[in-house]
């Protein structure tokens, strides 16, 4: 899957990162969950908005390769990844 990736920003709220997927033509909105991040990013509490960035920019590779996956399982709907989208599977 050809992805391009555009600027993550933080949501309104706090609570995500959204960020692009540019796919066959298509950009789609993605984000992952500030929850997430802390779990399985290392990312503290309470961290400020330029570490939430930096953190997902170091864990981008893995966050947009699961974004993908569930792009293809529901085709065209919004994906937003939380923890058990990274939690290892037995």
């Amino acid at each position: 899957m050809e992805t391009v990736e555009l600027e993550p920003s933080i949501s309104a709220d706090g609570r995500a990162v959204i960020f692009q997927l540019s796919t066959r033509g298509r950009d789609l909105e993605c984000a992952v969950t500030r929850e997430a991040l802390e779990e399985h990013f290392w990312l503290q509490r309470g961290a400020g908005e330029a570490r939430v960035l930096k953190t997902f920019a170091d864990g981008r590779k893995r966050i947009t390769a699961v974004a993908e996956r569930k792009l293809l399982a529901h085709p065209g709907e919004k994906v937003l990844l939380t923890i058990s989208d990274f939690a290892t599977r037995g």
